[in-house]
């Protein structure tokens, strides 16, 4: 199908619509593999609508990259009883074709259901927010939340990433919450994280207590004391363990390694910039000890290949590789 051809096309149905999502979604993320991507040229291969969605869904998704926040947010967050002012925002910003796969798009894809969020990070920035009850946020980097506050509770939706939540009291006594893909944590006077994991989330609490409910267990909560975590999954919360306090200095920008392992260390490191980072696999075992920038990980990666003695090859500002010296 050519783009002239598929330009003028009729929309794909909503089932196929939903397919392009859930393999965009798939080829988006982190362990996505080569079985996936020829998996999904197959599924594009074997109709024609197939591939008509694939590319509108592309299309609409490089508009996105280019429109500023507020407006791209405005116009996923249009209420679908009024379509005809939904139509208008989507036709200022060019995206009159695409309406019909907006909101299965931004409801499933988490890059556009995070640029839809009422408050996100960029990738490599750390965001500080205080909300209008006193409520104070830190958002980790390429994290995203929704808030619901109403006069029954205070609700706060993790989409993707990590947020520090330090609780103020509430006049209504409302209880506030924490929802993840894998169930609820409760505040309990409380300054604590979550984590947004591929199938898990972590809670780790530095003051106060949480209860945890993950999404799909039924009886008792499990109660997270101060300097503790645990993990949970939508059928279970495991053990708390001993929070290591080294492993939460991301809120001050740093990351703290002790006889870490280099392949380790740049995995985190990687989720604080854009684009690849890449390392010759000779050097995963090497290991690693002291204090390092997240908010500027260029000076990072100077201070490891100089440290270590290796090369920091760098193709573009997005594709930079570590190779022995």
């Amino acid at each position: 199908m050519t783009p002239a051809a598929d330009a003028g096309a009729g929309a794909p149905d909503d089932a196929v619509v939903d397919q392009a999502v859930q393999w965009m979604a798939r080829l988006w993320s982190e362990d996505a593999a080569d079985a996936d991507r020829a998996a999904c040229a197959r599924w594009r291969a074997a109709h024609p609508d197939h591939e008509q969605a694939w590319r509108r869904l592309q299309a609409m998704h490089e508009k996105f990259d280019g429109v500023p926040r507020g407006i791209a947010q405005h116009a996923l967050r249009v209420p679908t009883p009024d379509p005809a002012a939904r139509r208008r925002v989507l036709a200022a910003l060019g995206l009159a074709g695409t309406a019909a796969l907006a909101y299965p798009l931004a409801r499933q894809a988490p890059a556009l259901q995070a640029m839809a969020a009422d408050a996100r990070s960029a990738t490599g920035e750390i965001r500080d927010l205080t909300l209008p009850d006193g409520t104070r946020l830190v958002l980790d980097t390429a994290s995203a939340v929704n808030l619901r506050y109403d006069e029954h509770e205070r609700r706060i939706l993790l989409l993707r990433g990590r947020v520090l939540v330090e609780t103020a009291s509430d006049p209504a006594g409302r209880p506030l919450r924490v929802e993840s893909a894998q169930g609820t944590v409760q505040a309990l006077g409380t300054v604590f994280s979550v984590q947004q994991e591929d199938d898990a989330s972590v809670a780790a609490v530095h003051a106060g207590a949480v209860d945890i409910r993950p999404a799909r267990a039924h009886g008792v909560a499990v109660r997270v004391e101060a300097g503790q975590r645990a993990r949970y999954t939508t059928r279970a919360a495991h053990a708390p363990t001993v929070l290591d306090l080294r492993q939460d200095v991301w809120r001050q920008g740093q990351l703290v390694a002790q006889d870490m392992r280099l392949a380790d260390l740049l995995a985190e490191l990687s989720r604080y910039r854009p684009g690849l980072l890449r390392h010759d696999p000779a050097l995963s075992e090497l290991r690693v000890t002291g204090v390092f920038s997240l908010t500027d990980t260029d000076r990072t990666l100077a201070n490891l290949a100089e440290g270590l003695g290796l090369q920091l090859i760098r193709r573009t500002r997005y594709w930079v590789t570590l190779q022995p010296g």
